[in-house]
Parts: C-alpha cells; structure tokens; sequence
C-alpha cells in the first residue's frame, strides 16, 4: 500500500500535460504516446482492468467504447475543433476511473460505457489535436492499436481475480495520482 501511494504521489513530479513537446509523425509515434503519459496510461489499463472485473459483456463492449470515442474525438480534434479544458477532463478522468476501481463499482452496462466513451473522447481530442495533418491517419492508427493493447493488458489484471484489497489500493494510488494531475493543472 505504501509503494502504491508513494508512486501516486510521485506523479505528481511528472509532467502534468501529456499533449505538448513530442513527436507526432507516424505509426511509430502514435503508438509510443499513450506510454508516455502517465494520464493516458493509467486510465487506458483502469479501463481494461474495470472491464475485466465488472465482466460479461462489458469485458469488450467498455473497451470498445473508449477507442470508438476516441477515434470520434481524434477526428474532432484533427479538425480544429476546441474542447474546453481538455487537460482537466483528461486527468479527471484517472480520478474517475480510479475511484470505479477502488469502489468495485458495478456499473450498469450502458452507464459504465457511456463514463468511458466520455473519457475516450477527452483522450482521442488531445490525440487529434496534436496530430499532423500530414500522416494523421497513421499517427491515429498507432495510438488506437497501443490502446487497445493497454485496454488488453487492463483485462488481463481484472480478470486475473486479484484479492479486492489490492485493486481497492490500485484504484485509490490512480485516483491519488490523477488529483495529484488535477493539482498540476491548476
């Protein structure tokens, strides 16, 4: 429990905008960015790993979900649109998702999806916004493969049936480090 809130709060020290001052050219670089901020790491894997825990349909509905949205809110972005406070919802988000893990929150299938999808639009905007109009297709396409690779790795741990306890201190360090981002942006 110490290591996981010693690492949320260690968050704190990074950098709190994932969206600025990296490369956006190609397949390549829009597969490294969700692995590169702990904003869109944390809550790409609580997905998987909420999905994995709540189960049956939502196991592959909810991941669905975030990466449909995301691509929609990529699109959005691409196009020049504004998303107010973008960076805000992006770590509120992580708070959010936390708080579903820690709480073992047994959303309703469409409740749950729609949380997500919410989140999946936040996260793809950013992606969208920042992609070159030149190659945008194939930076898009690399940060939806690496998030569903991160959506897949979150269902291995949920569905790994680890001891509630130690999800409940997962969910609490993410929620710690997305209001430790949260902080960052204000």
């Amino acid at each position: 429990m110490r290591l996981l809130l010693a690492l949320a709060f260690s968050a704190a020290a990074l950098p709190a905008l994932a969206h600025t001052g990296h490369g956006t050219e190609g397949f390549a670089a829009g597969l490294a960015h969700p692995f590169g901020g702990l904003d869109h790491l944390l809550a790409m894997v609580a997905v998987g790993a909420w999905a994995g825990i709540v189960g049956r349909q939502r196991r592959w509905m909810w991941p669905v979900a975030f990466v449909s949205a995301m691509a929609i809110g990529a699109g959005l972005g691409l196009a020049g649109l504004a998303l107010p406070a973008m960076e805000m919802l992006i770590a509120l988000s992580v708070v959010v998702l936390g708080v579903a893990l820690a709480l073992n929150w047994q959303a309703a299938t469409l409740v749950g999806a729609s949380a997500i999808a919410a989140a999946g639009l936040a996260h793809g905007f950013a992606h969208g916004a920042e992609a070159p109009v030149d190659g945008a297709a194939a930076y898009m396409a690399g940060f939806l493969v690496a998030t569903a690779l991160l959506h897949g790795i979150g269902l291995a741990i949920g569905q790994a049936r680890l001891p509630v306890p130690v999800m409940r201190a997962a969910g609490i360090a993410m929620a710690l480090a997305g209001i430790a981002i949260v902080a960052g942006l204000a």
